[in-house]
């Protein structure tokens, strides 16, 4: 008797383990939590399609869990809701439904806010307070919600916490590595991590193979939260500067750099928060906010350890000054940095095209769009190798063309038509000039359009062929009969 109750005692104890949940989990989170915090959200979502930009690819349906936060709003990732029609919050217990709308998104940091358009539908819900910031070897609990409504709970590990890419932009925040062994349930693209009943976290991604899982931090949240001002909008700033560790003691005796610590700035990007402080090429930094820095550009935070200084520096309200010293020429400088946004402007291939439909201009069949890194992802995940190179090297290196470049503008594709006889199989062009003029945005090509060389649309290319012609008076002829064969909606959007 008492060897059979061993025995169903080493029973539990194993399937506890492999769930990775524990009594003082499940009670802690159903006595603080239950479904007085969590909402299902469902997003049907839609994208454009970029090989063919007036219309939209099929739509989509993403489930993930919400978190009441202050303010009567659900915080939730920026993926989730990225290019959708509709939003549905529930309530998992009784199953009850609202629309929502998206009140903020911000995909530098991957977070987006949504409120129910029901402001009745939070009656008797309190939001989820923040935890204290998780540090490595720290235990958190991250939720998933059964078809029963029932909260299920797995503890993971936080591994280790720096500066990585997040998703959507590849923009260094801090970030928490965790591992843990989730299973797979409906819903679970978004989750909360929780610790001692407050949010600890949300997950963006997680690897099923190595069962690791990528935790938006709460520094990063707390930021996102804040409220916006005019003197201090949404969004995170960007010092907009590259730079190589100082390891070699031969390139430290040759700038003449005695102090330890130190990175060297390899470029200052033109019209930069740290270009247009006055930091330029050759400075060494030795130090950010009073934060030394060493080598490898690393500084010792109170609470997680060495960690980049860029987490100094993107954390900070737009428009904060951030003192930087530097050294140059032999000489300590102290230099304040005016930290800005990123000014969208300025950039020649935008990282993504969301929640809004991609320009384009359509000359006689000839389809002129602007290079994006959103385009190139037309051409699948492994779109680095696949997509044409020279476009690819664009987006990539886009930092060392000209001040003065603008925008990139391609010929994408051609709908062929009576007037691009012989150019049908033209397609990822560059274009350089229409009728003469230089082409910097899809606006100067529309406004080249106007003025015909000699009755014809004269284009030139970067690649072969240099440079085709299209009879002018034949495309505004026939303008309306490509708008029936295609079903376009209109020949431009810009």
């Amino acid at each position: 008797m008492i060897l059979r109750l061993l025995l169903i005692l080493v029973i539990a104890a194993s399937q506890q383990a492999f769930s990775g949940t524990s009594p003082k989990a499940d009670s802690e989170v159903k006595k603080q939590i239950t479904d007085r915090s969590l909402l299902r959200v469902n997003s049907t979502n839609q994208a454009y399609d970029f090989s063919q930009p007036w219309i939209k690819k099929p739509p989509f349906n993403r489930r993930g869990l919400g978190t009441l936060v202050e303010g009567g709003r659900l915080l939730v990732t920026a993926e989730l809701v990225a290019n959708s029609n509709y939003i549905e919050l529930e309530k998992a217990a009784t199953a009850e439904k609202s629309s929502a709308t998206v009140e903020r998104v911000d995909y530098d940091c991957n977070l987006a806010l949504i409120r129910p358009d029901n402001p009745d539908f939070l009656k008797g819900m309190s939001p989820l307070p923040l935890d204290k910031s998780v540090r490595v070897g720290d235990e958190v609990t991250v939720l998933q919600l059964e078809p029963n409504g029932e909260i299920a709970q797995t503890i993971g590990k936080a591994t280790s916490i720096a500066v990585a890419g997040y998703p959507m932009q590849n923009f260094g925040l801090l970030l928490c590595k965790l591992r843990v062994p989730l299973q797979q349930r409906d819903g679970s693209f978004t989750l909360p991590a929780v610790r001692e009943g407050c949010l600890a976290g949300v997950l963006m991604r997680y690897d099923a193979r190595s069962q690791t899982a990528d935790l938006a931090t709460l520094p990063v949240i707390r930021r996102f939260l804040s409220k916006p001002t005019e003197a201090a909008p949404s969004g995170f700033p960007r010092l907009g500067l590259s730079y190589s560790s100082l390891r070699d003691p031969q390139l430290r005796r040759y700038i003449g750099l005695k102090e330890s610590g130190g990175v060297y700035v390899t470029e200052a990007i033109p019209y930069s928060s740290a270009a247009k402080a006055g930091i330029t090429t050759g400075d060494v930094l030795l130090s950010v906010a009073g934060q030394s820095i060493d080598q490898d550009g690393n500084f010792e935070h109170h609470e997680f350890g060495r960690i980049l200084f860029s987490h100094l520096t993107t954390t900070v309200p737009p428009g904060t000054d951030v003192l930087f010293k530097v050294f140059r020429e032999g000489k300590n400088l102290e230099i304040p940095v005016k930290m800005d946004v990123l000014d969208p402007s300025r950039v020649v291939s935008e990282l993504q095209i969301v929640d809004r439909p991609p320009k384009y201009f359509i000359l006689g069949g000839l389809v002129f769009m602007e290079l994006s890194r959103s385009y190139l992802q037309e051409w699948g995940g492994d779109w680095m190798k696949k997509a044409p190179q020279r476009l690819v090297y664009y987006d990539a290196f886009q930092n060392e063309l000209p001040e003065d470049r603008g925008k990139i503008i391609i010929l994408s594709k051609v709908l062929p038509s009576p007037d691009t006889l012989g150019y049908e199989e033209l397609q990822n062009l560059v274009v350089t000039k229409v009728n003469r003029q230089a082409i910097k945005s899809l606006s100067d090509l529309a406004e080249a359009a106007k003025s015909p060389v000699k009755g014809f649309q004269r284009i030139e290319f970067e690649e072969d062929p240099q440079c085709i012609y299209l009879d002018a008076q034949a495309l505004e002829d026939n303008r309306e009969a490509l708008i029936q064969k295609y079903s376009l909606p209109e020949l431009q959007r810009f």
